[in-house]
């Protein structure tokens, strides 16, 4: 009896080995692609009143773990019954990436710079609406991006047992959530950490000038995180439809893969608005008429 349960403890010690090294190496394939996840997301956690920073981050925390839930399952049973339909999945995910990029763009050219007042104002009017519509649009970008970091760690790891699958799978869906958010916690919650600094050391000495360098540090990095998380975007949309679209995979070889990518997903990305903004003011007509 003993010698039994001995042997079933091997056999999961063996397994989590196995578990562990396949899913480091899943870990490495998805860098790039969290990474980008960072970035969007930190850029989509930001600009809330301080308040309900926090807040708001968790509502996106939590709504990125139930995508997780959702992908996990039906991309390993996908996988084993309809291997083709991921593909599909991914393009129609990447054309919504590279639509949000040229939105984004679009939207920032667009727009006048609203002093600070305004920006304000806005807020106070638009409220749980807007918070509820930018936490929304955060999780719909999130699940495009869940889409894709899960299918890469499943490709590493197609050779292996089911088991191996479904636990390095979720390893990485785990880590990808909490690693992600994790980080961006601490990127919105830069100037309060900044401000203990400064209350803690009564504004003398390294700890208060490091503090002054968190507050002023914040805006500089939303700012930048608002300009990376769009080209983050279209990297990740471009690059989906260059890998997993045989046309574009061998159209312009001389051109530099970066610059392709980006150039497909503005492309694509442009159409889809255009297609959206006609709809848009089709449908909305019909729905004025009395």
């Amino acid at each position: 009896m003993a010698s039994g349960i001995f042997a079933v403890l091997d056999d999961i010690a063996a397994l989590m080995d196995d578990v562990a090294v396949a899913s480091k190496l899943a870990t490495q394939k998805t860098a790039g692609i969290l990474g980008d996840d960072l970035a969007v997301n930190a850029e989509k956690a930001t600009g809330f009143l301080a308040s309900r920073e926090l807040p708001v981050l968790w509502a996106i925390t939590k709504g990125s773990f139930v995508n997780k839930l959702i992908i996990v399952p039906i991309a390993l049973i996908l996988n084993a019954i309809f291997p083709i339909a991921i593909k599909y999945i991914l393009i129609l995910g990447g054309v919504y990436l590279a639509y949000e990029g040229v939105e984004k763009i679009i939207h920032y050219i667009s727009h006048r710079k609203k002093k600070g007042h305004e920006v304000i104002q806005e807020e106070v009017n638009q409220g749980e609406v807007a918070e509820n519509a930018k936490i929304k649009s955060a999780i719909t970008t999130d699940f495009i991006l869940s889409v894709e970091i899960v299918i890469i760690a499943l490709g590493t790891v197609l050779d292996q047992a089911l088991a191996i699958q479904i636990l390095t799978v979720s390893v990485v869906a785990i880590l990808a959530t909490v690693g992600v958010y994790g980080i961006v916690a601490l990127i919105v919650r830069m100037d309060d950490m900044g401000h203990g600094l400064i209350k803690r050391s009564n504004d003398k000495g390294l700890a208060a000038k490091f503090g002054h360098l968190l507050v002023k540090l914040l805006p500089i990095i939303i700012k930048a995180l608002a300009i990376i998380g769009t080209i983050a975007l279209l990297m990740v949309s471009g690059g989906i439809f260059v890998h997993n679209i045989d046309y574009f995979h061998h159209f312009l070889p001389q051109v530099p893969s970066l610059v392709k990518e980006i150039g497909i997903a503005l492309l694509i990305g442009a159409l889809a608005l255009g297609l959206v903004t006609v709809a848009k003011g089709l449908f909305g007509k019909k729905t004025a008429k009395p």
